[in-house]
């Protein structure tokens, strides 16, 4: 069955958003595979990797679904934040399958997380994104995130 035809009015309606849960790991997995893929790199993801993450605390994953097949992906993490005074949340990833970028479907999943958020009285959202990436930068600019900080990472082997 093939979902391409539908204008992107028709997929924008139609994007079914959820909490995903342990039955969902391999779609959690596919995704990130693809989210990994599309930078030239590879995710050591598994299925047991992604029942994990969804176990811990604060950690959530929002699943994007058209006609009952997994499209997109927001993982998400709320943490206590001693500066703010409150609770603030980080976006990790955020990928939508290759056939329907540009449909809305990341937005849905954005729009979707800014108003849980605010509903649980979160007072920032983050992300971080390779610099060169400006079609993700332009993305978040235009859900209100705004350049604010740098991020520095240093890469540790696993041991």
């Amino acid at each position: 069955m093939s979902f391409l035809p539908m204008s992107i009015n028709q997929v924008s309606r139609n994007i079914n958003i959820r909490l995903a849960s342990d039955a969902d790991a391999p779609s959690i997995v596919q995704l990130v595979q693809e989210l990994a893929e599309s930078s030239g790199e590879n995710s050591p993801i598994d299925a047991a990797y992604a029942a994990y993450f969804l176990h811990q605390p604060n950690c959530h994953v929002l699943l994007a679904e058209i006609e009952g097949q997994t499209v997109g992906l927001l993982s998400y993490q709320m943490k206590p934040d001693l500066y703010h005074g409150s609770d603030t949340c980080y976006i990790a990833e955020l990928v939508v399958s290759e056939g329907f970028r540009a449909r809305g479907v990341g937005n849905t999943l954005m729009d979707n997380l800014v108003e849980k958020m605010t509903s649980l009285g979160c007072v920032e959202i983050s992300v971080s994104t390779m610099p060169d990436n400006r079609a993700a930068i332009s993305f978040y600019k235009k859900h209100g995130l705004v350049d604010e900080a740098v991020l520095l990472e240093r890469h540790l082997k696993a041991g």
